[in-house]
């Protein structure tokens, strides 16, 4: 049985701009974020469902709601699946 090529998404994040977070939380907000697109642009389904549409040069998302405790890595969390909602999944 043949094995399929490998499908490769390529993400280009030119700035991450953040407003009303502390200049120290910086580093653990876009930790969050990449190990989160990682992980949902890494999945089979995403990768297929991404390689179908082609390139998309801007993906508006959606606001993204955190709780007013939540902690810099949760916030790059759940801005990285506001980012899978807007790709549909």
């Amino acid at each position: 049985m043949k094995e399929e090529p490998k499908r490769r998404v390529t993400v280009h994040i030119d700035s991450l701009v953040l407003k009303g977070f502390r200049y120290e939380d910086r580093h653990a907000v876009a930790q969050g974020l990449q190990e989160q697109l990682t992980e949902m642009l890494s999945a089979p389904d995403m990768v297929e469902g991404i390689s179908q549409t082609g390139t998309i040069p801007r993906l508006r998302v959606a606001p993204v709601n955190v709780a007013a405790d939540a902690r810099p890595k949760q916030i790059g969390i759940a801005t990285a699946n506001g980012i899978g909602k807007g790709f549909g999944r």
